[in-house]
């Protein structure tokens, strides 16, 4: 077990550490408030200051009537209401736009409206969708799409005034469903769940500089700040068995719920079914170095050694520069980021490393989305001691998530990758969130080789550019490694917002284009109105099947198109994910 410099100090140097007054920069004087409780809070603005941005020129952005084109303003904050502009649309658009696309079945069911994870999973021939955000939890018979059945539900149900009546299946207090890997496991000799269980943001906090008492409840959050372990004997929850938790508090190892810190496992852990994990955390409060309101964390990487499932094994804590608060060199390079101070970006890992071949597959690189820190390519091969191999910074796109995502379907074929963030504000109002190719063939050199194209309406639309439309417009992901198949050379198709879901053609990465799409329609009497804006959340594809999962604020889309392959509607031919041949084969 290997820890890193921060660790090495020990606890009593870090408390010292609190207890001592930073020196302040010219700049970081200004902004120590009174509603400030949190010590941890007070060191970062003592440190950085407050240089949040105001509202830019009304003149500066907006629709230009030479071009008929957005122009994004250049920099903004997190805004939780409109900021409309002239010449966007008074009304919610119900029109659908489809290019090389056919809607194969539409399902008017709605887990949460805002955002999902999905996963599936196949047993005993027939296939089941998990979709799940937290508390809320639906699972599908898929097996024939044309045919969705629900089998399960749990938590709130969602109608157009939002979450009505009781929970259903209500889970105790402090759990929930997190974001999972499902991975057959040769050492269990079963299909095993890995469910990441991070800190509740949205919904509870704001704004962190002055809510001190919903920091100090996210400080000592009533739930496992961690991951949990399932065997999976059957596709319902009566069929799970827990086999193990651990807390990415990697220093109180055995502290109870309440008192452990950091921020838990953010989004869906690395897992391929063998020895290696690695999810994306912060295992205590001195990763304190981002900007975004309702964060408290910026998350490096964590690697842990799943050989024996039911006793997962830490082994080591990765932080890049400008993460950990306690430490001069961090802050130095912190201070050195143009973001500093900005109290809008986020700044760490949202997801964990993108990693397109597994370590015990040969696999030796790991690709990281850091938001405003950048973009990092991780050696991996020992994944006791993780190693940053690269770094490449992008001008800053706040607001908005600047690094939340890596498609690494097309790099083993060709040696890019594709990195981008995501819109947080609704009407346009933050720049816009391109699709950056990066070339990673050098691991130690990469390189910007460009962005992938803008999406634009179609010529029967009433707007000539997405952001008339209302609502959020960028890029999100292109699904998960869990999909079935896992990815299609030279396709990448991102949900996008309110321009539904834009696949792209990359065969030729000196000029890609947008070769299908669809564009759902708003549904205003099925959305409650303060979900309206998030139109298309999630796209899953069922690579094996050459299907198209489209999950929007009003139901679930099941597309197919020629660009992807002929659909296919019967059961899968083989099982997913994937298992032994004489596992298959005895089912």
């Amino acid at each position: 077990m290997r820890h890193h410099a921060i660790y090495k100090q020990g606890w009593r140097s870090l408390f010292a550490l609190l207890s001592t007054t930073f020196a302040l920069s010219a700049t970081g004087a200004e902004g120590i408030q009174d509603t400030i409780h949190d010590p941890w809070l007070k060191k970062v603005v003592a440190l950085t200051g407050n240089h949040k941005p105001g509202d830019p020129d009304p003149t500066s952005y907006g629709m230009d009537p030479k071009t008929g084109q957005f122009i994004h303003p250049e920099r903004t904050y997190h805004a939780y209401s409109p900021k409309p502009f002239d010449g966007l649309l008074d009304y919610w658009d119900d029109k659908t736009y489809s290019k090389n696309m056919t809607v194969e079945a539409y399902y008017p069911i709605t887990v949460e409206p805002f955002h999902t994870w999905q996963n599936i999973v196949d047993f005993d021939g027939r296939r089941y969708l998990y979709q799940y955000v937290r508390r809320d939890l639906k699972i599908f018979d898929i097996t024939n799409p044309k045919d969705l059945k629900l089998l399960y539900t749990r938590g709130k149900q969602w109608g157009p005034n939002g979450p009505q009546g009781e929970e259903v299946n209500p889970y105790p207090t402090g759990d929930m469903f997190g974001a999972a890997s499902i991975q057959w496991s040769e050492a269990r000799q079963n299909y095993v769940m890995v469910q990441a269980f991070e800190i509740r943001r949205f919904g509870l906090l704001k704004d962190k500089f002055t809510q001190p008492e919903k920091v100090a409840q996210i400080r000592h959050a009533k739930h496992l700040k961690g991951f949990k372990v399932y065997d999976m004997h059957g596709p319902l929850p009566d069929q799970w068995t827990l086999i193990a938790e651990r807390s990415t508090d990697i220093n109180h190892p055995d502290a109870k719920v309440g008192e452990q810190q950091g921020s838990g496992v953010r989004d869906i852990p690395t897992w391929f079914g063998g020895k290696t994990m690695i999810v994306a955390a912060a295992p205590d409060a001195s990763y304190a170095l981002t900007e975004y309101g309702n964060d408290l964390y910026s998350a490096g990487y964590q690697s842990w050694d799943m050989s024996d499932p039911a006793n997962p094994v830490f082994m080591d804590q990765l932080a890049v520069p400008g993460q950990v608060l306690s430490d001069p060199a961090h802050q130095k390079a912190y201070l050195g980021n143009p973001r500093a101070g900005n109290r809008t970006s986020w700044m760490g890992a949202r997801m964990s490393l993108f990693i397109p071949t597994p370590v015990e597959e040969g696999g030796k690189y790991g690709y990281a989305a850091m938001g405003g820190l950048g973009f990092y390519v991780v050696d991996i091969s020992n994944p006791a001691q993780m190693k940053v191999v690269s770094h490449l910074e992008f001008e800053p796109s706040v607001a908005g998530t600047e690094g939340d995502y890596i498609d690494v379907s097309q790099v083993e074929q060709t040696g890019l990758v594709y990195f981008s963030g995501y819109p947080l504000n609704e009407e346009c109002f933050e720049p816009y969130k391109d699709v950056h190719i990066i070339d990673v063939s050098d691991p130690a050199q990469p390189k910007k080789v460009g962005v992938l194209p803008r999406p634009i309406p179609p010529k029967e639309a009433a707007f000539a550019d997405f952001c008339q439309r209302r609502g959020s417009f960028g890029p999100k992901r292109t699904g998960a490694y869990t999909q079935p198949g896992i990815g299609r050379q030279g396709i990448l198709p991102y949900n996008f917002y309110n321009a539904g879901l834009q696949v792209f053609d990359v065969r030729d990465p000196q000029q890609p284009a947008i070769a299908a799409y669809f564009v759902p329609p708003f549904k205003e009497d099925d959305v409650a109105s303060y979900a309206m804006g998030n139109l298309s959340h999630s796209v899953y594809v069922e690579y094996d099947r050459n299907l198209f999962w489209l999950f929007t604020n009003h139901g679930i889309y099941v597309l197919s198109s020629p660009v992807l392959g002929q659909p296919s509607f019967a059961p899968p031919k083989q099982a997913w994910p994937p298992r032994p041949a004489s596992v298959r084969d005895s089912q």
